[in-house]
């Protein structure tokens, strides 16, 4: 879907995945590209859907991030046990997602570049610059 005049044209992308995966940050930058997009903490949530009833967006994005990653980036004092009990809460988001990107190697820019891209959202003023 690309880029459309309006804001009112423009989709609410939500943002799922484990504590550390980037969906603050993915959420800012994309507010700063004219998007709407909320960070979801489902991955708190015992309710399979709430991402759903909290948001209901047009687009769902999963950032998916590995144990030790999100260990790291948010120095967590947390258990595997506890990162697989998040995965668990997100299963249904991960199988609704209309995008899912593997954040571990990429940058809060390439993770941006990711999802504009996979989503087809790309300013068309930009593309090949």
């Amino acid at each position: 879907m690309p880029l459309q005049d309006g804001p009112a044209s423009r989709p609410l992308i939500g943002i799922v995945g484990p504590c550390g995966s980037g969906k603050s940050t993915l959420a800012l930058r994309l507010a700063h590209q004219g998007l709407g997009a909320r960070a979801i903490a489902q991955e708190h949530s015992y309710v399979p859907a709430m991402w759903q009833r909290i948001t209901n967006p047009s687009l769902l994005v999963y950032l998916e991030a590995s144990y030790l990653v999100c260990t790291r980036r948010r120095q967590l004092a947390w258990t595997e046990r506890e990162y697989e009990e998040q995965l668990r809460r997100l299963a249904h988001a991960h199988a609704h997602a209309d995008l899912r990107v593997d954040t571990d190697p990429l940058t809060p820019d390439e993770v941006l570049t990711a999802v504009l891209g996979g989503l087809g959202l790309e300013d068309p003023s930009r593309q090949g610059v």
